[in-house]
């Protein structure tokens, strides 16, 4: 067995991690076939199948997970030995593969992205958008950025972008005129108002805080989507209150087209930050991506 290809080990491994041929080739920037091909060629060597395919699924067969538990962590050191030869490097290479919330992604990653890239020209930064919560790791991502509520314990975490942000609620002037202006959140339980869902399915309460008083309500409406874009357009048009990041209501409560209301119940909460797992060896984009983000902050004091 010691012909056996390395890169169809690895393709191997993305597929059983990710349950999907497309996912994986989606972050390992190949086609599925050819991933297909790779695993048709390793389970021919090897004469057993190590993955059950069906056109809804793909799940490691009883070889195929003893296989991955025994080679993931092979994989890792030959990557890391591999990346080692990267530290020496001016300017580390290599891709760095993040899986983020979309407010991030509008609003927390634009002005880095740029900074980081410029300094490090050789990386590619690989931004995948998704709000609910995942194994960053088991989905062939380098680290993840979420919210301090949303970390797990044994994770090392970096903070990123804004240390502070906040919830507001807000609506259209023609939904004021028609429904009036709340004083409580209580108020918002007898006027439409436009709610996300994630994509997980999970419809989250409303949460007000205004000193130590603290309110959760579950309002309804006549629109409940899962893309911010379309309920900010909903709002707009005067179809209902929302309530979400202030960084998304921004240009629409700039321009009067929203309106800011119970100003002194809008909770505030820590900003977002960079998590991944205590390792030994750290990927050098990585590591370089960490190493900014503490430089940046480290500037602005």
């Amino acid at each position: 067995m010691t012909d056996l290809d390395l890169g169809d080990l690895d393709a191997f491994a993305a597929v059983a991690r990710t349950r999907s041929f497309r996912q994986a080739a989606r972050l390992r920037g190949v086609s599925a076939s050819s991933l297909s091909e790779a695993l048709r060629r390793l389970e021919g060597r090897l004469g057993v199948r190590l993955l059950n395919r069906t056109t809804r699924s793909v799940t490691p067969t009883e070889a195929g997970e003893r296989l991955l538990d025994r080679l993931g962590p092979a994989l890792v050191e030959v990557a890391a030995a591999l990346d080692a030869v990267n530290h020496f490097r001016d300017s580390p290479t290599g891709t760095l593969r993040l899986n983020v919330p979309h407010i991030v992604a509008r609003s927390v990653l634009p002005p880095v992205v740029g900074r980081f890239l410029r300094a490090h020209p050789g990386i590619v930064l690989e931004v995948t958008t998704e709000d609910s919560l995942i194994d960053v790791l088991a989905a062939g991502f380098d680290a993840g950025i979420r919210y301090d509520e949303s970390l797990e314990r044994d994770m090392i975490a970096v903070p990123v972008g804004p240390r502070e942000q906040c919830y507001v609620t807000a609506a259209a002037p023609s939904c004021l005129a028609l429904h009036g202006i709340p004083s409580h959140p209580r108020d918002l339980l007898h006027v439409p108002c436009v709610r996300h869902r994630f994509i997980s399915g999970v419809t989250l309460p409303w949460e007000f805080e205004r000193g130590p008083e603290s309110v959760k309500i579950n309002p309804t409406g006549p629109l409940i989507a899962t893309t911010i874009d379309l309920e900010l357009s909903a709002a707009v048009e005067g179809l209902g209150f929302i309530h979400t990041f202030a960084d998304f209501l921004a240009p629409a409560l700039e321009s009067g087209a929203l309106v800011q209301v119970l100003h002194a119940w809008s909770p505030r909460f820590s900003g977002p930050f960079l998590y991944y797992p205590s390792r030994r060896h750290m990927p050098a984009p990585l590591r370089a991506f960490v190493d900014f983000l503490k430089a940046e902050a480290a500037s602005r004091g």
